[in-house]
């Protein structure tokens, strides 16, 4: 299994230093041709529209939802924001989930915030670690609504949507990478795998 993390802006060094860990080969993406032969991508967290326009000018957008067509990817934070059909603003986007999102939804950087949340797909997997997960909340994206066949895999209590999949795609308004806990990096290599 391989599994590429677009390195064009944000914290790719992050979930590269947990891939690694858990024994996967890696490689950082940033032209067309370095997806070729992966199984899997991670767009990390960083800022969307910067991450979208040099995805653009590397002529990225087409040949990553050609990706899509076979393999899994993982949009975190802006990840999120770029995987969705609609951000509410004009950027570049994937569109390739039927999410709608709302960047920035909950406020600016001095307004982050961390969080333990119930995540019922990482308790049916991992039905032996039964906890929360400590998700960090920087500058996050709300997913606003959830459409079509994607599903919601995490809400906060307030019952407001911070996860979802669609198939083989993979949304999170926060940052896993930021934590020792790596269970969504797991869950996302099964989707790989699927």
């Amino acid at each position: 299994m391989k599994i590429g993390i677009l390195a064009l802006q944000g914290d790719f060094a992050e979930h590269n230093a947990i891939l690694e860990h858990l024994g996967v080969e890696t490689r950082q993406v940033r032209l067309p041709a370095q997806l070729e032969s992966l199984d899997g991508l991670i767009i990390p967290g960083g800022e969307s529209t910067t991450i979208g326009k040099l995805a653009e000018d590397y002529q990225l957008i087409e040949p990553i939802r050609k990706f899509s067509k076979t393999g899994a990817i993982w949009g975190t934070c802006a990840g999120a924001i770029l995987l969705s059909k609609d951000a509410r603003r004009t950027q570049p986007l994937l569109g390739l989930m039927d999410i709608t999102v709302e960047r920035n939804a909950f406020g600016r950087q001095v307004e982050s915030f961390e969080i333990d949340i119930e995540v019922p797909v990482l308790q049916e997997f991992y039905p032996q670690n039964g906890q929360t997960f400590h998700a960090v909340f920087i500058r996050a994206p709300l997913i606003e609504s959830v459409d079509g066949t994607a599903r919601i895999l995490a809400s906060l209590p307030d019952g407001r949507i911070i996860a979802a999949q669609q198939r083989k795609l993979l949304a999170t308004s926060f940052h896993p990478e930021l934590t020792p806990d790596d269970r969504f990096h797991r869950y996302f290599l099964t989707l790989v795998s699927k």
